[in-house]
């Protein structure tokens, strides 16, 4: 029996780390967005400084991307296994030994592999974050932590470029990569403050079902992303999707008889956590494409500075930073947390059509009203997902629930990166008879004559990829009504 005094001290030491949990979980979810998103605003410089082509640069982003992608869900199942706290720090551990790398590197090779540590160090500190949040909070206090995630994640995403393009210019593209060097070992620092969880019985890691399914991922989203620059018959796209079905297919196989596989596949017969995945892919498929794809437009044909254009881009993130919280609130006071994704989804619709009044003489005041529907849509949809997600899923497997939630939507971004982007190009290359001038017009660079009928051409095509997106949203809002529609509560097991 413990002595007369020893609980109360224990129980004031569990409570301080209860306590301690958001912040430093908040601390990773903001500081990873801003790098993977900031990353693009070095490229030029590292291109110049480390004498390498554009094409090898934008590997800075794409290695990071991939590698977080790829790891998401192992992450998640290992912290189920070992520790989430000991994920967590192992993450810290891996993304500030990969941003100092990278700050360091005297060569683009070096570069790649530093960005491939750091994305692997994320891919921990993001999965086994989710988890701690949600076996630390529980109820309504869960459902206003998963949103305080979404507001923190939605703004590291929003600070990430011009944070990055302040650093670059000010203090050059190698200590813009070391200062989050820094806040990697501030996460580390935070570990200490955070409560331990696993599962109940440890199980043993399936490494065979690990690799798989890492292999499986990354060659899917290694040819998605290439395949508008490259075709489907580019060697390195056929071959990464070769390695992705092959990889995806051998780790069913292998998780169907695994005693404790890295990915439980009755989860994928969970209607109502299938509901809240599917509702995380529509959400970014809704987003990315605007986000990543507008700015081009709107400096040309629509000819406004890129400073214009940033404030532009602003827009959407003001409804994606203050309605989390809201939405928390709303769900704690009784709204059906059903009603408000299906709403928010067909809001991130309506802001996809609104778009169509896109034109060469748009001005800023009108993109206000679509653009903060997309953000508003975003905004209500994020953290609600997160948290009801995992009111789905037993403590034992939160971690495994993380990782497929942050796969979901780091797989749709891949897609829809890729599938706007070619829709654009493939639309204009039909105009136009000729796939390398789509490929420039829609990057916004219109040659000097004719500008005026590639610039109708373009807005045409802009309209039909909008109205496609449109559909999308609808159709995965209608769906994920459907999966989520009341029936039974039981947790999966």
């Amino acid at each position: 029996m413990a002595p007369v005094g020893s609980r109360p001290k224990a129980g004031a030491r569990r409570a301080a780390t209860s306590r301690a949990t958001l912040p430093v979980v908040l601390g990773g979810f903001l500081a990873l967005p801003m790098s993977m998103s900031g990353a693009s605003v070095a490229i030029p410089r590292v291109a110049a400084d480390l004498g390498t082509g554009g094409a090898a640069a934008q590997w800075v982003v794409t290695a990071y991307f991939l590698t977080a992608a790829a790891l998401m869900l192992i992450a998640g199942s290992l912290a189920d296994a070992v520790g989430r706290r000991r994920v967590y720090r192992a993450g810290a551990v891996a993304y500030a030994t990969g941003s100092l790398a990278a700050a360091l590197a005297p060569g683009i090779g070096v570069l790649l592999a530093a960005r491939v540590l750091t994305g692997a160090g994320a891919a921990g500190v993001m999965a086994a974050g989710g988890a701690l949040v949600a076996t630390t909070f529980s109820g309504p206090a869960r459902t206003r932590a998963f949103a305080a995630v979404g507001t923190t994640a939605g703004l590291g995403l929003a600070l990430g470029p011009p944070v990055s393009g302040w650093l670059v210019d000010a203090v050059g593209w190698r200590l813009g990569f070391g200062v989050f060097a820094l806040a990697g070992l501030g996460l580390l620092a935070g570990t200490w403050a955070l409560p331990d969880s696993r599962a109940s019985t440890r199980p043993r890691i399936d490494w065979t079902g690990a690799a798989l399914i890492a292999s499986g991922l990354a060659g899917t989203m290694l040819a998605v992303s290439q395949w508008p620059g490259r075709t489907w018959t580019d060697p390195l796209v056929l071959g990464a999707a070769a390695v992705g079905v092959v990889g995806i297919g051998l780790a069913v196989a292998v998780e169907r008889r695994a005693p404790q596989p890295v990915l439980d596949l009755r989860l994928l017969r969970h209607r109502r956590f299938m509901g809240w995945l599917l509702a995380a892919g529509t959400m970014a498929l809704g987003f990315g494409g605007v986000l990543s794809f507008l700015p081009s437009y709107l400096q040309s044909p629509a000819g406004h500075s890129a400073t214009a254009v940033g404030a532009v881009m602003l827009l959407p993130t003001l409804p994606m930073v203050s309605l989390p919280p809201l939405a928390a609130r709303a769900v704690n006071r009784g709204l059906s947390p059903r009603a408000l994704v299906t709403g928010a989804l067909l809001l991130l619709a309506a802001g996809n059509a609104w778009l169509t009044i896109l034109a060469p003489d748009v001005g800023v005041v009108a993109l206000a009203g679509p653009l903060l529907a997309v953000g508003a849509g975003v905004g209500l949809a994020s953290g609600t997902i997160d948290a009801q997600a995992m009111d789905q899923i037993d403590e034992n497997h939160v971690g495994m629930a993380a990782g497929m939630l942050n796969t979901v939507r780091a797989a749709a971004n891949a897609f829809v990166l890729a599938l706007f982007g070619a829709a654009l190009v493939g639309l204009l290359s039909a105009r136009l008879g000729s796939p390398e001038l789509a490929g420039r017009v829609v990057t916004g660079n219109l040659p000097v004559t004719g500008t005026d009928t590639l610039a109708d051409h373009l807005t045409d095509v802009w309209h039909l990829t909008l109205w496609a997106a449109t559909g999308v949203c609808v159709a995965g809002a209608v769906a994920a009504g459907v999966l989520l529609r009341d029936g039974s509560r039981r947790r999966a097991r």
